[in-house]
């Protein structure tokens, strides 16, 4: 196993409470990264039907194609990542490639040559929305293994991914002025530009500074899988993950569509556009406020019950979400809260759960492949997510979608049940699942982490 040097700080004992300085570290680039990322998820597909006038069901495929490449791509990253050696770690040479291309990206993907129309216009969409999928693809997947490994602790685990969301979070926040910019101003292009290039660059700049302070786990350099097939396969056999598996692919069906659709639900439906930003907001400030509280829950009530609970929670918002209507703004955004309090307890304990399954293959398999692991769960997500876009985007069309002409009934409620009833419905038996079928608990994973550290001790001594 080669020496990374000193161009990788080592990490704290395992077990021992990271510093606040660590964690932010880790945290810190996830700001520039989610603000494309939501500007992208939350607006893009409307911003291309109504302002670049691509067809719905065009952009479907597009938004469908590129999520599935981006889910192809995720487990060789993961497999990758494991296995690189340098002087830098891991983990930390992936986060320095990430940066010349999430800087640029955002300026190709919203603003193509004004010359470009037809098919020249969607292939430049397209293409576009491929090299983000890359780009996020060589950040994400190593970021993510790289929190997984930062602590062996059960709940120390909590705590880093809780700092990650708050981050992820913030550039969210940032992400609500830019379509505010973008849902008011005369000149979307234009505002797209600005937003765009400011963007792209800011996120270049977080990575690049956040990444030089990063730390890794020396001890895990040269411990991945020896080939990737035996990754996928040792995935596959752990009956953890192919639980998690299963309940993100159960939920992403239901929840992949609806960045998209809601800034249709709030045009068509409650015709309320303008308020588009009030609708994120109330979702994820309630998201990031819950986030110290989800930490402490955990600890207090064990992650398996808190996740669960927190499912039930967001389903049953959504299925209030359902009975929204014109002149009932008030309504839909105290639902919507709601959704929140469940999304922001899920994106905190989920990962750390997730943690805990990578130290059952430890125990297992003697490897270290969370890059792997994390690789293969987003190729679930985005894999169910590339065909669920694809299906919406034929959806609307089928169902006689219009740009910015008050549609049909049943245009409405084709929007109306895909951003309500699905999520409910999907959530509500991911959540069974789960509850029934998992039972990696903090006892029984302690039990699996002293075997481990008998094994190091052993093979130390």
């Amino acid at each position: 196993m080669s020496n990374p040097g000193a161009g990788a700080r080592a990490a704290p004992a395992q077990g021992n409470t990271l510093s606040v300085a660590s964690v932010v570290a880790y945290a810190f680039p996830t700001v520039g990264v989610s603000l494309i990322a939501y500007l992208l998820n939350l607006y893009f597909f409307k911003y291309a039907t109504d302002v670049l006038l691509i067809a719905p069901a065009a952009m479907g495929l597009i938004f469908g194609a590129a999520r599935i490449w981006d889910a192809v791509s995720d487990p060789m990253a993961g497999y990758l990542s494991d296995r690189t050696e340098s002087r830098f770690g891991r983990r930390r040479p992936w986060l320095y490639a990430s940066v010349l291309p999430m800087a640029v990206v955002p300026y190709l993907l919203w603003n193509p040559p004004g010359l470009l129309d037809g098919m020249l216009l969607i292939a430049w969409t397209t293409v576009a929305i491929l090299l983000y999928e890359t780009a996020i693809t060589v950040w994400f997947v190593p970021h993510s293994a790289l929190g997984a490994e930062l602590s062996m602790a059960h709940h120390e685990r909590t705590r880093v991914f809780a700092y990650r969301q708050f981050a992820w979070y913030v550039g969210f926040l940032v992400c609500v002025g830019a379509l505010h910019l973008l849902t008011v101003s005369e000149d979307r292009r234009g505002t797209a530009l600005m937003i765009s290039l400011l963007a792209g660059g800011g996120a270049g700049l977080l990575i690049l500074f956040g990444t030089a302070r990063v730390r890794e786990r020396l001890e895990h350099v040269g411990r991945g899988a020896r080939n990737p097939i035996k990754a996928i396969k040792d995935v596959l056999v752990n009956r953890y993950a192919r639980l998690l598996i299963l309940v993100f692919l159960i939920e992403n069906i239901g929840t992949a569509s609806l960045g998209i659709l809601a800034p249709y639900f709030m045009q068509y439906i409650m015709h309320e556009e303008s308020a588009y930003s009030l609708l994120l907001l109330s979702h994820f400030i309630p998201t990031i406020l819950i986030i110290p509280a989800a930490v402490w829950l955990s600890r207090r009530f064990g992650k398996k019950t808190v996740w669960f609970i927190a499912m039930l929670f967001s389903a049953g918002a959504y299925v209030g979400k359902f009975f929204a209507g014109p002149g009932e703004l008030v309504y839909l955004l105290a639902v919507t809260m709601g959704t929140g309090i469940g999304t922001g307890i899920g994106t905190v304990v989920g990962p750390s759960v997730q943690a805990d399954v990578v130290d059952f293959d430890e125990h297992e398999t003697g490897e270290r492949k969370e890059g792997s692991y994390f690789a293969i769960w987003n190729f679930i997500r985005k894999g169910a997510a590339g065909v669920v876009a694809a299906l919406t985007g034929i959806l609307l069309q089928w169902a006689g979608f219009e740009p910015n002409v008050a549609q049909s009934e049943g245009t409405l409620m084709t929007i109306r049940v895909l951003y309500t009833v699905l999520p409910a419905v999907m959530i509500s038996v991911g959540a069974l699942v789960f509850l029934l079928r998992f039972d990696l608990t903090e006892d029984a994973h302690a039990r699996v982490r002293a075997k481990l550290d008998a094994r190091e001790a052993a093979a130390a001594g």
